[in-house]
């Protein structure tokens, strides 16, 4: 098969068909083996009943995959990814935003120009101001603590990826919008970007709106710099940071208990230990230091062992 399309999807009922037709006819006409899989995200309108329906007229060409539940678009991209069978998979959004007229130079950027992932990029937005702005913002640290200097979109729904790619990446939580990040982590560093069409919305309002969502990227990017820096060594951060505070606090204690046997030797009168600010100053950096320790060790323990973490519940799959 040539081509996967993955779509998530939430409350996206008026434009699957359209969506679809398009995706269809971008095939034909290019002679591709495809398979489209929908991941309904916990849909509460007809979108569920509209992918059945295609499924029912081209069996071999629509899967699905229906969540019990809305858990978000990491874990559907990771569903749809593990049922992916093509050599090319190509994500996009439902919303018809994306445009299935690109799928032709991305699978071609992919099959002859030996990328492991192209990110699109759009360039020109259809997107109000208080969402590019910090989208902007938001890419341009991403560059920087990725170090993928190309990419000016780290989170646009439309990528194209080699198939070994999305087999070897764990997409998990809300990291979609650093896949290409969780790419290069595991070894996948050839990244490319296209620039791609952005359209209006059609139907209905976007469902990823909110100051929260920016705050839970730059937290995401945070947590993805740790696991890709420190995860399977964690006891090199806290291990480190503890022995310092420890070392530190120990040499202060010594300064201090020194001092005071010195004052004492030459009869100069001179307060309790426990009287000083300092001291317990140092006794809290001893305690503190041995804690970063343990957690050093016990993180190293229990490092990346969560097996249930991409444990989802699915109504049904078709």
């Amino acid at each position: 098969m040539d081509i996967s399309v993955v779509i998530p999807l939430y409350n996206e009922d008026e434009s699957i068909p359209e969506l679809y037709a398009w995706i269809e006819r971008v095939m034909r006409e290019h002679g591709f083996t495809y398979e489209v899989i929908f991941i309904n995200d916990g849909s509460t309108d007809r979108s569920w009943e509209i992918i059945s329906e295609l499924n029912r007229k081209q069996p071999d060409v629509v899967k699905g995959i229906k969540f019990r539940r809305n858990y978000g678009k990491s874990p559907a991209l990771y569903c749809g990814f593990e049922q992916a069978q093509g050599d090319v998979v190509i994500t996009m959004d439902a919303d018809l935003q994306d445009s299935p007229d690109e799928i032709p130079e991305l699978y071609r950027m992919i099959k002859e120009d030996g990328y492991d992932l192209v990110s699109g990029y759009k360039q020109k937005r259809y997107d109000p101001l208080s969402k590019t702005l910090p989208t902007k913002l938001f890419n341009a640290t991403a560059r920087k603590v990725s170090g993928i200097k190309n990419l000016h979109d780290f989170n646009c729904g439309l990528k194209a990826y080699r198939k070994a790619v999305v087999k070897n990446i764990e997409v998990y939580g809300e990291m979609h919008r650093y896949i290409p990040y969780l790419a290069k982590n595991a070894g996948f560093d050839k990244i490319g970007e296209k620039v791609v069409q952005h359209q209006a919305r059609k139907y209905g309002s976007s469902k990823f709106m909110g100051l929260n969502r920016f705050v839970n990227g730059y937290l995401d990017l945070l947590t993805l710099w740790f696991l890709s820096t420190f995860g399977k060594k964690p006891m090199h951060v806290f291990g480190f940071l503890g022995t310092l505070m420890f070392f530190v606090g120990f040499v202060a204690a010594v300064v201090i208990g020194a001092d005071k046997l010195w004052c004492l030797a030459n009869g100069i009168p001179q307060r309790l230990v426990t009287d000083s600010p300092y001291f317990y100053i140092a006794l809290t950096m001893m305690i503190i230091g041995t804690q970063l320790f343990l957690t050093g060790f016990v993180g190293d323990l229990i490092s990346r062992s969560s097996s249930g973490r991409n444990d989802y519940q699915i109504e049904e799959k078709i």
